[in-house]
């Protein structure tokens, strides 16, 4: 592969995931995609290859410890190495006072959102404390929701304040082996997943009230995750925030 940087990025197939993974080609890496759809990952790494991209397409459902094993093997052999990783997959649970959501629910979540990027996070360390040139960076999608909540989202809200621990954790363990990791909590990038926020009256606000919020292109995103992964592995942004500027976060709004 001769100097080209390799990265994986989860849930590649829609919204941030293929923003990224467009930026990260863009920039010159060979991206991993994965995800549950084929169809999907396939039509990023077709518009990716149109741009000059170079592209691995492996579906994988990160709630399955096993085939997040297999992803990790299969680009290991593909590439030889691993410099990025983009943990950005996840899923939420239907909106739902907090003692009416099934345990079921709770537990999509939990092994998507957090154990997932867990066994991710194990599976780099392992290749990139051993590889030559030795580290690599891992980026964590950590959500608005790793700071705030949304009304009836224990789950999502949850995992996404766990996340934060894994980063720091994964941070300071990776330290001595020059893996670096860092967090990026994205609000309202226009994905299919925020299109509730602007259809009808949009979603619920902490007083109940119903709010159309302002959302950005989800290519910032991605350019942030190419800055973020860009950076000498003696550089760490530990925490960035990118959100659109009229979204009701900042102040009692």
């Amino acid at each position: 592969m001769s100097g080209q940087k390799i990265a994986i990025v989860t849930g590649a197939g829609t919204g941030v995931g293929r923003a990224a993974a467009l930026a990260l080609m863009k920039a010159g890496y060979a991206v991993v995609l994965t995800g549950r759809r084929k169809e999907m990952l396939d039509a990023v790494a077709k518009e990716g290859a149109a741009a000059g991209g170079k592209t691995l397409v492996v579906p994988t459902d990160i709630a399955d410890p096993a085939a997040i094993k297999a992803l990790f093997a299969k680009t290991r052999e593909a590439f030889g190495r691993l410099d990025v990783l983009f943990n950005n997959a996840g899923i939420g649970a239907p909106a739902m006072p907090l003692e009416d959501l099934p345990f079921e629910k709770w537990k999509a979540v939990v092994d998507t959102n957090l154990t997932g990027p867990f066994l991710c996070t194990q599976e780099a360390f392992r290749i990139m404390k051993n590889q030559t040139p030795r580290g690599g960076r891992i980026i964590n999608n950590g959500s608005i929701s790793a700071h705030t909540p949304r009304p009836q989202s224990v789950a999502y809200t949850s995992t996404k304040h766990a996340i934060t621990g894994l980063t720091k954790q994964t941070a300071l363990d990776g330290r001595p082996f020059d893996i670096c990791c860092g967090q990026i909590d994205i609000g309202n990038a226009a994905t299919p997943l925020t299109e509730r926020m602007v259809q009808g009256a949009g979603v619920m606000q902490p007083d109940g009230s119903m709010k159309v919020e302002a959302r950005m292109d989800a290519d910032h995103v991605g350019n942030a995750v190419v800055y973020i992964a860009g950076l000498p592995l003696d550089t760490n942004v530990l925490f960035m925030t990118v959100m659109a500027n009229g979204m009701p976060f900042v102040g009692r709004g």
